[in-house]
């Protein structure tokens, strides 16, 4: 049997029996194989999928607009940040709402001209549903504390004002020198001061309690610490993301457990790279297992190779199986389907069982794909 290359695949002969933007307008068809093949073709199409998706956002109907959406989200490409960012400025709410959420759900990974354009929306956005959720978007958005303190030095008042109530909110470290720049400012000195205060007492609090940690003796009562260290700092959340990455590097193993187990919890993207040096460097297995729940817990795609390194490692192997389990974009692990059909075998029960999940999950989209592509020919 001959192997086929990439230019052989039934999807992209399709592509070129019609073009890219006449695929990606049949999202909406009213026939279900012909969206189907639509679907297949944008995943399978690359950068052309993805410039044809971002006209369609500009420029297709609202029926389309929503579903483009809905498949750059899929795609997770970038390069249609801007694009999205533009939806949340649409008349129809299910439009909006398709925008915002392939926003949310790419946060991690867009750039900061994105976060500039949500912005920018900022300063002219009334309070109500539409502000709620563009300070949500914002919160989400990692890359977004950088125009955000670019704002602070706007000519407008309001735009002023606008940027330090959400830097406020955000309490996040990086935006300290920025304040200690605004202090000049008359109408965001009073915002500036109370922000930097509170983030002096967040850093006070962690600092003292890591301390603490450092001092506790005894493998018992090292782990108990541990526990009552994380119970302790959860319930300040995001603000603390950026002080915990930096605890990442410490050379306590028991402080590097903590900080790790505390940023799974807390869930934020930005976690995501600093884990990943953590569970591939560590010397540590403990803080090795953490950084692997703690990457389980976020979902995001991009630690899968180490995942699957991590496989064959004793210690780490079911928190490893958990983890691949857990990514949101399952359809990444499609070239190791034959590895997870052979761990549903495994001895170990929770091996078994995920791997079970996952090969489920990659036979289902292969079945998608065989029956658009059997209606496609069909239909020719």
């Amino acid at each position: 049997m001959e192997a086929t290359t990439g230019l052989d695949h039934p999807l992209l002969i399709a592509m070129s029996k019609e073009t890219i933007e006449t695929l990606v307008s049949e999202l909406v068809h009213e026939e279900d194989w012909r969206r189907m093949r639509a679907t297949a073709a944008c995943v399978a199409g690359g950068p052309r999928s993805v410039r044809a998706l971002i006209e369609a956002l500009r420029s297709g109907p609202p029926e389309l607009k929503k579903e483009a959406a809905a498949m750059l989200a899929r795609i997770k490409d970038p390069e249609a940040g801007v694009a999205l960012v533009e939806l949340l400025e649409h008349d129809e709410e299910a439009v909006r709402g398709a925008g915002a959420g392939a926003l949310e759900q790419m946060a991690g990974m867009l750039d900061t001209d994105t976060a500039r354009a949500l912005v920018a929306l900022l300063p002219n956005t009334p309070d109500g549903q539409r502000k709620q959720v563009l300070t949500h978007l914002i919160g989400a958005i990692p890359t977004a504390i950088f125009p955000l303190c670019e704002m602070l030095k706007h000519p407008d008042d309001e735009a002023q004002v606008a940027a330090a109530s959400m830097l406020d909110q955000l309490l996040d470290p990086r935006s300290i020198d920025a304040f200690i720049d605004a202090m000049g400012q008359p109408v965001v000195r009073d915002i500036a001061v109370g922000t930097l205060k509170k983030l002096s007492a967040i850093r006070e609090r962690i600092d003292t309690t890591f301390n603490e940690l450092r001092e506790v003796e005894g493998a018992s009562e090292r782990e108990e610490a541990r526990m009552a260290t994380v119970i302790g700092l959860l319930g300040i959340g995001r603000p603390s993301v950026e002080i915990l990455i930096e605890y990442l590097e410490d050379e306590d193993w028991l402080v590097r457990e903590a900080a790790a187990d505390l940023l799974g919890k807390i869930g934020d993207v930005r976690a995501v790279e600093p884990l990943m040096q953590r569970l591939e460097h560590d010397k540590d297995t403990g803080v090795k297992e953490l950084a692997i729940k703690a990457l389980g817990l976020i979902g995001d795609a991009r630690p899968s190779r180490l995942y699957l390194d991590a496989l064959p490692i004793r210690p780490l192997r079911v928190y490893a199986i958990e983890a691949l389990a857990k990514i949101k974009d399952v359809g990444i692990l499609r070239p190791h389907k034959e590895l997870f059909d052979q761990l549903k075998t495994d001895r170990d029960g929770l091996v078994s069982y995920n791997a079970g999940l996952i090969a489920d999950k990659l036979d289902a989209i292969t079945a998608s794909e065989t029956h658009s592509h059997a209606e496609d020919t069909a239909h020719d």
